[in-house]
């Protein structure tokens, strides 16, 4: 098998055909937007059709605790196909931060409570990490813990406000630990975002009773929890990539000019191809870190090669398909720009791009 190949297996590819079939019917451009607006901020009917009928929930965790026992390959199938749509669901931070983040604990009484409900879909869980700078710091979350309570207030939790099961990066000590929390013990506000297809809000923690999940350790855990929700991040920025790539050539193709299609134009054949390697460089980057994770190495450089290369890849389609668009994409009726703001929205999150330049 070749370095490419774990999310072109036959079985990636039928997953693949199963969940933009689905998307297809349910997640088109009016619906996209009508999730984005409901009260939930995500269709959860089709989350539920999501989860119960292709079990993407479920990829990530093993089978005895209800899961498929899939690998992040696959996980990364469903994660491009909704990034194409712009689908809002809770599958990054309910079906894979939050879902690894237990299974790091190694706790096996946690993994047996929390992850059969958290792989069906029937329980959202969120996980609180952040810092308000954006900073998803390994030995400087946004919270700490003291006799078995909580302070703290982190930022950027996804789904924070809706979650029925809330667990908390937070400092202990000289350690860093996983803590699980009653929701009702917290206050949480859903807070404005400049992408409005994902649902981001603050959890604010004031002496909150815990209980630690990790068993101690847990810096190496959280380190690999990190890489492969960056990694999960990409495959969403590579699906969307290359779907703003797709429209924007469909659009030259049926936009005249001077009596022709503009993309017969030579300067826009340039740009259009210029967008191509650049989206397909980030598909290679997103397919070795794959590699990686699925027969092992070292996770953390090729995460880091995908948050840089797949998030300027996506700001790039994005631009793109503003400009060559013209007017029309600074329109609020088209899609354009909300595939600019998800562009820039993941690119900042899990932390800057810049940083991970500089961290390496």
């Amino acid at each position: 098998m070749t370095q490419t190949d774990f999310m072109e297996t036959d079985e990636a590819r039928a997953l693949r055909e199963a969940v933009r079939g689905l998307l297809a019917r349910r997640s088109g451009p009016e619906a996209v937007r009508a999730a984005m607006d409901s009260p939930l901020g995500y269709d959860d009917k089709l989350w539920s059709t999501l989860c119960e009928q292709i079990g993407v929930a479920a990829l990530g965790i093993p089978e005895q605790y209800g899961g498929v026992g899939a690998t992040l390959a696959e996980t990364c199938v469903v994660l491009e196909e909704l990034g194409r749509v712009l689908a809002p669901a809770p599958m990054l931070g309910s079906g894979v931060l939050s879902a690894q983040a237990v299974l790091a604990t190694q706790n096996e009484d946690a993994c047996a409570r929390l992850l059969p409900d958290i792989a069906s879909g029937d329980t959202l869980a969120a996980l609180a990490w952040s810092t308000e700078d954006g900073d998803w710091s390994l030995d400087k979350p946004a919270c700490v813990a003291e006799s078995g309570k909580i302070h703290g207030r982190a930022h950027y939790v996804m789904d924070g406000d809706l979650a029925d099961v809330l667990l908390v990066v937070a400092r202990d000590g000289d350690q860093v630990g996983l803590f699980e929390v009653d929701p009702a013990d917290v206050r949480r506000e859903r807070v404005t975002t400049m992408d409005p297809t994902r649902r981001l809000a603050v959890a604010e923690f004031t002496a909150t009773p815990a209980r630690r999940l990790d068993t101690g350790n847990f810096a190496q855990p959280l380190r690999h929890l990190r890489d492969t929700t960056i990694i999960a991040l990409a495959a969403e920025q590579v699906g969307a990539a290359a779907r703003a790539l797709e429209l924007t050539v469909d659009y030259t193709k049926q936009r005249h000019q001077f009596g022709r299609p503009i993309g017969s134009f030579q300067a826009l054949k340039h740009r259009m191809a210029d967008l191509y390697v650049h989206v397909e460089a980030a598909r290679s980057a997103l397919y070795a870190a794959v590699t990686t994770a699925v027969i092992g190495g070292d996770l953390s450089a090729d995460a880091e090669t995908a948050k840089v290369v797949c998030s300027e890849a996506f700001e790039h389609a994005a631009a793109e398909m503003i400009q060559l668009h013209g007017g029309i994409a600074i329109t609020w009726e088209h899609d354009a720009h909300l595939y600019f703001k998800r562009a820039h929205g993941t690119a900042l999150f899990l932390g800057q791009p810049a940083a991970y330049l500089v961290d390496r």
